[in-house]
């Protein structure tokens, strides 16, 4: 993998030019070449009982609805997920940066690393879950609806708009933020520690190490990371899809999740785990892998 002659300086508007286009990559392709998963997933965390496995969930699909439909919400999702992707890892950059030189002095922000990650991650999230909201709220429903909502992401745009104008894109909003937000605060900080830790405890510096080697150690980290984001943004993940599909009209973002909460109890939070272990995991390590790959590539330092 050879570097571009070209020197891009750290910390330069050329710099997280680069970490957004890396995001985009890293995220948009991923999260849409496991759309057959997340679709049983988001299927079985609305109606647990539709479905005995991932396997009978595909073998269903394609019986009654064509092969496919398992593919239900690939344009929302590539589409929402680039723009998160840009956000969530050139935003996660540039707060680095910020919080550790405008906020907190060098000796603080070397102090307290864990809060720095937790502080960037937190509000690259939240920017970037503006963005990807209305294409989230399009695949939820797309996927949660037999047949479905609509038939691609634009109709979908236009039907929501037209029949509840921008608010219908961000009914989500909240719930979206409280599984987004915990799930990357856990996927960048503990991946930082990881990879920290998983170099403290190889007998050659990484400055030694070869390019090949790093993103190695940063496909580790990335895996065990995003099991513990699956985990911890689980239950919220069950309640975005609940909303997007039950929500009443004119019934706020509270009483829904109440009346939601009743149904299907602390246990009904935790539908579909097992199912967003495997996929949240195979795609954190996949999103770091391609995200390092590309930041070596043009001749940047792997992340960690």
């Amino acid at each position: 993998m050879s570097k571009s002659d070209h020197k891009i300086q750290l910390y330069t508007n050329e710099f997280y030019s680069a970490c957004i286009l890396g995001g985009v990559i890293a995220c948009g392709p991923t999260h849409s070449a496991v759309t057959p998963l997340d679709l049983v997933k988001c299927r079985l965390q609305v109606n647990p009982k539709l479905y005995k496995s991932n396997v009978d969930g595909w073998k269903t699909i394609i019986r009654n609805e064509g092969f496919g439909k398992v593919f239900t919400g690939f344009g929302a999702t590539a589409i929402g997920y680039s723009l998160q992707g840009a956000g969530k890892y050139g935003g996660y950059e540039f707060f680095k940066h910020f919080y550790s030189n405008n906020v907190l002095s060098p000796e603080l922000a070397s102090r307290y690393t864990t809060g720095v990650y937790l502080a960037a991650s937190a509000t690259a999230e939240f920017i970037a879950d503006i963005m990807l909201c209305p294409f989230e709220a399009i695949k939820v429903r797309q996927q949660t609806t037999v047949p479905p909502f609509c038939n691609n992401v634009f109709q979908g745009l236009s039907k929501v708009y037209s029949t509840e104008g921008l608010k219908g894109f961000y009914k989500g909003i909240v719930p979206l933020w409280f599984r987004q937000i915990p799930y990357t605060m856990v996927k960048f900080t503990s991946f930082e520690k990881i990879v920290q830790a998983i170099y403290a405890k190889l007998p050659t510096p990484k400055s030694e190490m070869s390019p090949l080697q790093q993103i190695s150690v940063s496909f580790t980290g990335g895996y065990l990371a995003g099991i513990l984001c699956a985990i911890v943004s689980h239950p919220a993940d069950v309640m975005v899809s609940k909303i997007n599909s039950e929500r009443k009209s004119g019934e706020s973002m509270m009483d829904a999740s109440k009346r939601i909460y009743k149904v299907i109890g602390f246990n009904g939070l935790w539908n579909g785990l097992m199912v967003r272990i495997v996929m949240i995991g195979t795609l954190t390590s996949f999103q770091w892998l391609i995200y390092d790959s590309f930041k070596v590539k043009i001749g940047l330092p792997t992340t960690g």
